[in-house]
């Protein structure tokens, strides 16, 4: 039974206030809670590690999976596998992430490796938050591993999102293209205290008219510690941007690494990086209008990480 804390942590990662429609597969400290398929999406338990089989039929239109992890039980570590299985000309939304609650001693833990395999003329929003609470001194430890194997003329819009409470995070992602496949990642970060934040996207355009847009936004806050670390491979003519545009804070540190690599001489590959504290005269103006300082900031922080 899903008690008043991982309703609450449900509801930061997937914004499930009840049960969802359509599928979904929920995970609450360790063990699966609650299930539901479709016609079209079928869930099934691996046998020989803990995760999860999610396969779409071809041409899936309109539907939604949410398989959503929470953790509220202080020592807990996990690692799970998730794969995803997208028929041709699906098109589908795919709501995953993480709530840790600890308020215990000792470190909680979810490490997860999530595979896709979109097929040809697929496209797929695929959304993963986390999120972190609780008084207790034990850290609250996310590390996402997200693979994406993506056919002719497919599409998948990842959004990232990583605002409060985690203390740990180290986020790989790699992804293979073919011709026409387009791959667009939109990464929204905020670390405090000492955190620490990694994220590491490797990205190969195979075929031809393969796309890929990644961009970061983060803010890093107090003693906190970010990495940004984006490599594109184009391999043919194809076109990659990747771009950080970071906000730093008090005692806080960012390295950005932004990596092009082109092995063909049409491809078209961009790379941006910025990194800089707030301009004073943004907070004056808000300051005119009313705000205090500190108020003044957090409007600025929230616009940035819209």
């Amino acid at each position: 039974m899903i008690d008043t804390i991982q309703k609450r942590l449900l509801a930061e990662v997937a914004d499930l206030h009840q049960v969802p429609e359509g599928a979904y597969n929920i995970r609450a400290n360790g063990q699966m809670e609650a299930r539901n398929t479709t016609a079209n999406i079928d869930i099934v338990s691996k046998q020989d590690v803990s995760g999860i089989d999610i396969h779409i039929k071809p041409g899936t239109k309109n539907e939604s999976v949410h398989i959503p992890v929470v953790l509220s039980q202080s020592g807990l570590k996990e690692m799970v596998y998730n794969d995803f299985y997208i028929g041709e000309g699906a098109d589908v939304t795919i709501v995953a992430g993480c709530g840790i609650d600890n308020c215990g001693g000792q470190d909680s833990e979810h490490d997860g490796v999530h595979r896709f395999y979109l097929g040809k003329d697929a496209r797929v929003k695929y959304v993963e938050k986390h999120y972190g609470s609780g008084s207790g001194s034990g850290k609250r430890i996310l590390n996402p591993g997200t693979e994406v194997y993506m056919e002719e003329n497919s599409f998948m819009e990842m959004e990232m999102v990583q605002i409060k409470g985690v203390d740990s995070t180290a986020r790989t992602t790699t992804a293979k293209l073919e011709a026409g496949a387009k791959l667009v990642v939109r990464e929204r970060l905020m670390t405090h205290e000492d955190q620490q934040a990694v994220s590491s996207y490797e990205v190969y355009l195979n075929g031809e008219g393969a796309s890929a847009d990644i961009v970061s936004r983060s803010v890093a806050r107090d003693t906190s510690y970010q990495k940004f670390d984006s490599r594109i491979i184009g391999n043919v003519s194809c076109s990659g941007h990747t771009e950080c545009d970071a906000i730093i804070m008090d005692d806080a540190r960012i390295l950005a690494i932004p990596q092009l690599e082109a092995n063909d001489v049409d491809a078209a590959l961009i790379h941006e990086a910025a990194i800089g504290k707030i301009a004073g005269e943004q907070i004056v103006k808000l300051m005119t209008l009313g705000l205090t300082e500190a108020e003044a900031e957090e409007q600025i922080i929230n616009g940035f990480l819209k």
